[in-house]
């Protein structure tokens, strides 16, 4: 399957829409934006005007089945990831589905076997893989600037920033999967994955400590990689600040960074230490695009965020919050 331009459409154009993907599809080489979809006509045809795209729709299935759309970008909440993948897919248009991939592992692969059986691909919008702060990292690692890694730690904490009177769907199970954890931290267990390969085994605990809402709000995990790396991480979404602190640390050195944050990576070993500034990409999603419209193009390598790898974070997560639910 391969196209001369890749021509898109949204279903799905909200706020994550509207600066960290969205434009990105106008701007990508071989690439245009034709048609957006909500469900409130009014937004749509709003988004459409302010962006200059040339269709829009309060119908998802108008949007997949328009034959002047080639793959279909969905930037809805997980609840609806499964059904708009396998409708796609039997449209015979490739996916970009928003992270997390799906609300649960089995979902994850429902989605992979509805693309494998239409022969179209599907990609999930994990979307650091692509960003230079992240491919540093890896090539640091391959380098071996810190030696044989011997264990990775997160720790990731913020305020309670939820409204009790309007309970954002982020943090309601039935939509979201969970809370801000596969909200957040599908980011961070997609990027160790990334980093240092599948892990195969997971424990964890969540707990819903605040009360604020029904999801849980705090978990606190290990993992053992296929590599044999170790990893252990926090995650509480009811303290007084914001921490987002990660640190692989090997037998020469160790590297530490943020995944959310824009501060230097810092490199430590037995000669010092050394640090690493990028700029942040105005649309996040840009470098990741690219990858996908040059695969779909033929003109470039494989998009590093699929189907398989995007499901092994919801494979993680789903065992991690397995006690709560």
């Amino acid at each position: 399957m391969k196209f001369n331009k890749v021509r898109w459409g949204i279903i799905g154009c909200g706020d994550v829409t509207e600066v960290k993907s969205g434009p990105a599809f106008q701007k990508v080489e071989n690439s245009e934006l034709v048609a957006v979809m909500r469900r409130t006509g009014e937004l749509a045809q709003d988004y459409a005007k302010r962006h200059n795209v040339p269709k829009w729709y309060d119908d998802a299935e108008a949007l997949i089945h328009d034959p002047d759309i080639d793959a279909i970008y969905i930037a809805t909440p997980p609840a609806s990831h499964k059904e708009y993948t396998i409708k796609a897919a039997k449209a015979g248009k490739p996916v970009y589905v928003e992270k997390p991939m799906a609300r649960n592992y089995a979902e994850c692969q429902e989605m992979i076997a509805a693309c494998e059986a239409a022969g179209v691909p599907l990609y999930v919008s994990y979307y650091r893989r692509a960003q230079p702060r992240f491919l540093k990292i890896k090539e640091l690692l391959e380098n071996q600037a810190i030696g044989d890694v011997r264990f990775v730690s997160t720790t990731q904490y913020q305020p309670v920033l939820v409204d009790e009177k309007n309970i954002p769907w982020r943090v309601q199970p039935d939509l979201a999967g969970g809370g801000l954890f596969f909200d957040l931290a599908s980011h961070t267990i997609d990027m160790l994955d990334f980093l240092l390969g599948p892990i195969k085994d997971v424990q964890g605990f969540a707990s819903n400590q605040a009360g604020d809402y029904r999801a849980e709000d705090i978990v606190s995990g290990t993992y053992l990689f296929e590599s044999g790396v170790h990893g252990v991480g926090n995650w509480c979404f009811s303290a007084f600040e914001n921490v987002d602190a990660n640190e692989i640390v090997g037998n020469k050195g160790k590297i530490t960074f943020s995944v959310f944050g824009n501060d230097p990576i810092i490199l430590t070993t037995a000669s010092g230490s050394e640090e690493f500034s990028f700029e942040p990409a105005e649309h996040v999603h840009q470098p990741l695009i690219e990858t996908i419209v040059a695969d779909l193009t033929g003109e470039g390598s494989q998009c590093p965020s699929t189907g398989l790898t995007g499901a092994r974070s919801n494979w993680v997560m789903d065992k991690m919050v397995k006690n709560f639910y």
